[in-house]
């Protein structure tokens, strides 16, 4: 494939608000050994390009400062060591940082092939919120078949994310929502109960729901005074697994409550993480989720597409706060 020397990208210079969101020309990026350069179709918008962009959440040492989480596209070029069969193939990515651009370059072991039936614009929408909700729900939160799970944000692209692999997997997903409007969403979805924050007691309503004994595990997004009302709605040995702290980095926990039903509290953050161990959950998904993938059991859902050049008006939409499912960027040919 003939690869330009420049490319087209958002990278704004400062931070600020979704104005600062325009295209700029920049190097395209020369893939090292065993990497891959993408020729980007579409790239999913995620809250923490919305964090970096307001200069919240620097990238990682030696990632791009053009945002961007995960791209699909074509496979453009190879580094040194990259089997000559990925040339020209279609392919997802998790990313540190890039997405925003015409061309990214990434481990090859971060990619994940594009099943036929697929188009690029659902790829696009996978490998962030597929990568974290596998990591943090089934890894760290050890949900399993038949466990009921509470999920806050239910229709955000990790909400709806985990509702999908709850389907598949075998679990009862509970999710909190912000109306009426989107718990109709969650439950159209495969939500087996959507509560509505604002109007219901999210502890009492879980409570209901499980005839006291609580749910097996909760992920949460939220933080702050969320967590100790979120260990209330644990069963013993029930686990509380953080993956952002939307409403606040600092909670009260009651340590006693803690001991007394041997609950667990963890989280993680994934954008920071190496390669390796990216590469080693890419092969976890290859294995356990792709197929569901692959035999159409298992498609993202998107809230809408826009144009690259209009990237401020998808992060407009991502702040306000109405999309159910995934914001993409359209990139180059999507189809």
């Amino acid at each position: 494939m003939n690869v330009p020397a420049t490319m087209r990208a958002i990278d704004p210079a400062e931070a600020g608000g979704p104005e600062v969101l325009t295209l700029v020309d920049r190097p395209v990026p020369v893939p090292r050994a065993g990497e891959v350069l993408i020729r980007v179709a579409a790239a999913g918008v995620n809250r923490p390009d919305v964090l970096q962009r307001t200069g919240g959440y620097p990238p990682p040492p030696g990632a791009p400062s053009i945002p961007g989480l995960e791209v699909a596209g074509h496979v453009a070029a190879l580094g040194d060591g990259v089997a000559r069969e990925l040339l020209g193939q279609p392919v997802c990515a998790l990313l540190a940082g890039g997405g925003y651009a015409e061309y990214v370059a990434v481990s090859a072991g971060q990619c994940l092939p594009v099943p036929d039936g697929l188009s690029l614009v659902e790829a696009a929408a996978l490998p962030e919120t597929l990568f974290t909700v596998w990591t943090n729900l089934f890894d760290r939160g050890f949900a399993a078949e038949g466990d009921t799970v509470l999920v806050h944000g239910g229709t955000s692209g990790i909400g709806t994310m985990a509702i999908l692999l709850g389907k598949v997997f075998g679990l009862t997903v509970i999710v909190t929502v912000g109306s009426d409007a989107k718990a109709t969403a969650a439950l159209d979805l495969g939500a087996a109960h959507a509560i509505n924050y604002r109007t219901e007691d999210f502890v009492e309503r879980v409570g209901q729901i499980t005839g006291g004994r609580g749910v097996a595990v909760v992920l949460d997004m939220v933080g702050g005074d969320y967590v100790p009302r979120n260990l209330k709605c644990l069963a013993e040995d029930g686990r509380h697994v953080s993956i952002a702290v939307q409403g606040g980095a600092v909670a009260t926990v009651p340590l006693w409550d803690v001991m007394r039903r041997r609950l667990t509290l963890t989280g993680s953050t994934l954008r920071a993480r190496d390669a390796a161990f990216k590469e080693m959950v890419a092969d976890e998904l290859s294995r356990s989720v792709w197929p569901h993938i692959a035999g159409g059991r298992l498609r993202p859902v998107i809230d809408r597409t826009f144009p690259i050049a209009q990237a401020a008006d998808a992060h407009r939409r991502m702040e306000a706060g109405d999309h159910v499912g995934k914001i993409v960027l359209v990139v180059g040919d999507a189809d």
